[in-house]
């Protein structure tokens, strides 16, 4: 039988490069503090919350796109139950010491369905669980944005490995995204928890608007550092290796036989579909 391992959400070429834009837009919205210039003698730095307004508009439309590019019924039944799965457990977790139960989800979704599929997840799965757990803030854009990229790295991992080197490699993807997940969200709040700091004048490790990328990158590393990276995401990475260890493959299993499934029910009734020749 051929592999059943296409993307539910086959990705387009037209599909391909709105990702990659939105991807593009939303990595300008996470890097913003690096890239501002201001005047040295501007007394307050107004930080573009238009972000927060486009952000959401743009994942809109790639949900849009993704839907038109090939989300049949079958695949559209699999966001929603895997949505609120994931909503459901990443309420469990509450993030609690990084314990969040709902990137391996994710990431063995991605892994399975595809790129477009595991970005689709990753959006839906934090707003559905925002909604439950009264999460909705300035953040969500961001907090949507960031698991939707981790959806769709895990669609793009090589496709040959199977067994152990494949559990493997989820694992280490897994403690990749826990990483570069705090990464991402501490440069979208690092701004607004410790201010801008005036070019010129003592900056503590807050960021200095118009300062060199390095300068500011170096602030910003020993910030996350010490507030994230060896306590919430370090305990996100050890929540992910655990769960994909115990709970991958049988999940693994179960989302690839529900693939073969729906992959023979649409070949079966194409087929009943076409007249026979007599």
């Amino acid at each position: 039988m051929r592999e059943s391992m296409a993307s539910t959400i086959p990705l387009r070429p037209r599909s391909a490069l709105i990702l990659a834009l939105a991807s593009l837009a939303g990595l300008v919205m996470f890097l913003w503090p690096l890239m501002v210039k201001v005047d040295p003698q501007q007394p307050q730095l107004m930080p573009p919350f238009f972000f927060l307004l486009l952000l959401p508009v743009v994942v809109l439309l790639c949900l849009v796109e993704l839907a038109e590019g090939g989300m049949d019924s079958k695949a559209l039944a699999m966001l929603g139950v895997l949505t609120a799965i994931n909503a459901v457990m990443r309420g469990l977790g509450a993030g609690l010491a990084g314990v969040e139960m709902v990137f391996f989800l994710l990431i063995l979704a991605g892994r399975v369905f595809g790129p477009g599929f595991g970005f689709a997840l990753g959006c839906t799965s934090i707003f559905a669980s925002a909604l439950i757990t009264a999460g909705v803030g300035t953040w969500l854009p961001y907090q949507m944005m960031a698991s939707a990229w981790i959806g769709l790295g895990a669609g793009l991992l090589p496709r040959r490995p199977r067994g152990g080197a494949e559990l493997g490699m989820l694992i280490a993807y897994g403690i990749f995204a826990a990483y570069a997940y705090g990464l991402f969200m501490n440069m979208s709040g690092w701004p607004y928890l410790l201010g801008a700091a005036v070019p010129g004048q003592e900056a503590s490790l807050a960021f200095v608007p118009g300062d060199p990328i390095i300068d500011n990158l170096k602030r910003f590393g020993i910030f996350t550092l010490f507030t994230s990276t060896t306590s919430w995401d370090t305990g996100r990475a050890i929540t992910n290796t655990i769960a994909l260890l115990l709970l991958g493959p049988a999940i693994l299993a179960t989302l690839r036989r529900a693939v073969r499934r729906a992959t023979v029910v649409a070949e079966i009734a194409v087929d009943a579909e076409t007249p026979t020749r007599r």
